[in-house]
């Protein structure tokens, strides 16, 4: 039965049971054991209170989420596979206000984070020119 993401323990299952998911994908599975390595649960830890804060609005993340995907090999496949994932896993085990928000948010970042690498490529390709 689908649920609603009202506690901090719903935030740790959908990141933990999304972040499986990535981690076996044969695209964007790679991408994350390649930059993470050993470093996975720093990696859950962040995701938990970043989705606590947007999801619950219990204000435990404190960062630039951003940042840290600048040198990524990302492309425009690698998000829509991200937000297939995101979306499968939210739609297999939450239902309500909280779950329709947090795909909601996902695509908007994954908008956001796909213009600013595309804004930022070109800055250095263009620096390259100079």
């Amino acid at each position: 039965m689908r649920k609603a993401i009202s506690t901090y323990e719903d935030v740790v299952f959908l990141v933990d049971t999304f972040y499986e998911k990535v981690a076996l994908d044969d695209l964007i599975g790679p991408v994350f054991t390649e930059r993470l390595h050993d470093k996975w649960e720093t990696h859950l830890n962040t995701m938990y209170t970043f989705w606590q804060t947007v999801l619950l609005g219990e204000r435990t993340y404190e960062g630039r989420p951003f940042p840290p995907h600048l040198d990524l090999p990302v492309y425009e496949m690698h998000f829509l596979r991200w937000l297939t994932l995101f979306e499968e896993t939210l739609t297999e085990y939450f239902q309500g206000e909280n779950a329709e928000y947090a795909l909601v948010h996902a695509q908007r970042m994954a908008k956001q984070f796909q213009l600013k690498l595309k804004m930022a490529r070109l800055a250095k390709s263009s620096d390259h020119i100079s």
